[in-house]
């Protein structure tokens, strides 16, 4: 296969301009447009706030902020999705700091990694958080490394210089605000460290605010539409997408503080009468299985990304609830969408078209045909990486194209189709084979469970697949049966099929491989 070329539409003149600006300014202006007393964000707790008062306390919090931190400082926050990481965000950028949001759910090793790679020296933080999370060794463990500075005792150390900051930052933002390019780092966010210590992704608040641009392109939703994001702020799907971008672009927002919490995220939808959500499929499918029929009715559709959406997902969802799913697909690199179904126009199976202003190529993968490896280049790439060799240091993609690790092909209307990550193809035999198909057709024989297949050493055949299922009663010959008569190569069904009572899922809700390979590993003594 020759290396191949692809351009999406442009995007428009008018959302190129908007780019030409700070994260922090592009919400100041949405809260001018839309009024300060607008109802835009209901927290976890069912608190309902407006855009002024998100805006009085992001630019009051920045006072004793800037006291406590250094000027363009980086600095850390750990906190769940809410009201109080969104008001962090914000003060963050009112302070002229930028922000690294942390995955509290890393562990200690990549939290350190993460803190060192940025660098960080103060984390923002809740004290009714750490309680409620039970992260106090987490905390006693990262304390030798930074200082944590906590929102409550933040509140209480607003002076008078705060107090004064709040009330004239909305009338003179560029005065109690200070100037910041659109091209200066709006974001850090880490790797998942999983093939070893995570790097930095800087985004630009360009990156962020084209991504915006794009997807409000992409994707019309209606009047009287309200998002629910129960995704995390740390993974940049739940930061661009499930806050920032509802949050400029003035669509009421209902946020959730864990995708964990399946019974009450079923419940919350369904009070909140919400109609669009953002979830994975791991995610969604518990939440359907949460909720009593008709629970979820109020969705017109859901927006899932981060792993592939299984047809048994799709088909509940329109059955039982009515809505339909978007699936959609991108990279942190890429802040983060680049690829999604829209509605009206849903091809199940793909990830749909990429969105404006994206170029795309495809390169060779030796042992596939009609796929290639995805590289993506366009104004919501990345500024670059932050290495844990050289740490606080922007390493810049060359000619800015990024390479994603993703197999893709492409079929003659520009749908998109994810075959699997260039690292989840086995070698057996000389041919390489997919992981992703061993999962879809474990899914098709037994759709009411949760799969994942592993790579293995094979001293005959250098590599082996094995399926590691939640199904006790999975069997290898009803597996084969359905490959046989799907037309499926017999090279693609496992020899060996590992029963696990539960697949670790990470906390952005996408299935944890690594401990999947060492699940099977024990399992079969390996």
């Amino acid at each position: 296969m020759e290396t191949l070329t692809f351009k999406s539409t442009d995007l428009s003149k008018r959302a190129q301009k908007r780019l030409r600006r700070s994260l922090f300014g592009a919400f100041l202006e949405t809260c001018r447009a839309a009024g300060p007393k607008t109802k835009i964000l209901t927290d976890g707790d069912g608190r309902v706030l407006t855009y002024g008062e998100i805006r009085r306390a992001a630019f009051a919090l920045s006072s004793p902020l800037s006291k406590l931190t250094g000027k363009r400082e980086n600095v850390g926050i750990l906190l769940p999705t809410g009201a109080g990481a969104v008001i962090a965000f914000f003060a963050v950028h009112a302070a002229g700091r930028t922000p690294a949001m942390l995955n509290f759910t890393a562990g200690i090793k990549n939290l350190k990694a993460a803190v060192r790679t940025a660098p960080l020296k103060t984390v923002i933080t809740a004290h009714k958080f750490i309680e409620i999370a039970g992260l106090e060794t987490l905390i006693e463990d990262l304390s030798d490394e930074m200082d944590f500075i906590y929102l409550e005792d933040m509140k209480e150390q607003i002076d008078s210089r705060g107090k004064l900051r709040a009330v004239l930052g909305p009338i003179a933002p560029k005065i109690a605000a200070p100037s910041v390019s659109p091209d200066a780092p709006g974001v850090i966010l880490f790797t998942s460290g999983t093939e070893g210590n995570p790097k930095g992704v800087v985004l630009s608040h360009a990156n962020i605010l084209a991504n915006v641009e794009q997807i409000d392109q992409h994707i019309d939703l209606e009047d009287g539409d309200k998002i629910f994001n129960p995704l995390p702020m740390f993974h940049c799907y739940g930061l661009t997408a499930g806050t920032l971008w509802p949050l400029i672009s003035g669509y009421p927002t209902v946020l959730h503080p864990s995708p964990l919490q399946t019974k009450t995220i079923a419940k919350r939808v369904f009070q909140t009468r919400s109609t669009v959500m953002f979830a994975t499929d791991t995610f969604l499918q518990q939440y359907m299985r949460a909720s009593a029929d008709g629970g979820l009715n109020s969705l017109r559709f859901a927006v899932c990304g981060a792993e592939r959406v299984r047809e048994e997902t799709r088909n509940t969802a329109e059955r039982r609830f009515s809505f339909e799913i978007l699936e959609g697909y991108g990279v942190t690199e890429g802040a983060p969408v680049l690829a999604a179904n829209q509605p009206g126009d849903i091809r199940a199976g793909t990830i749909g078209k990429m969105l404006p202003g994206i170029e795309s190529r495809l390169e060779p993968v030796e042992g596939l045909e009609g796929a290639g490896c995805l590289w993506v280049r366009g104004p919501n790439i990345m500024t670059g990486y932050i290495s844990p060799e050289s740490p606080g240091e922007v390493i810049a993609l060359d000619e800015g194209w990024h390479n994603t690790g993703d197999v893709v092909s492409v079929d003659e209307e520009g749908y998109y189709v994810i075959r699997g990550r260039i690292k989840r193809f086995a070698k057996i035999g000389g041919e390489m084979v997919s992981l992703a198909v061993v999962e879809n057709c474990a899914s098709a024989v037994w759709p009411d469970y949760m799969h994942a297949a592993a790579i293995l050493p094979d001293k005959r055949k250098g590599e082996q697949i094995v399926l590691v299922t939640e199904d006790a009663t999975a069997v290898r010959h009803e597996l084969l049966a359905w490959a046989q008569t799907h037309g499926v190569a017999e090279i693609s069904v496992p020899k060996k099929i590992v029963i696990v009572e539960a697949l670790p899922v990470l906390g952005t809700g996408k299935l944890n491989y690594v401990e999947v390979t060492k699940m099977a590993k024990e399992a079969l003594g390996v």
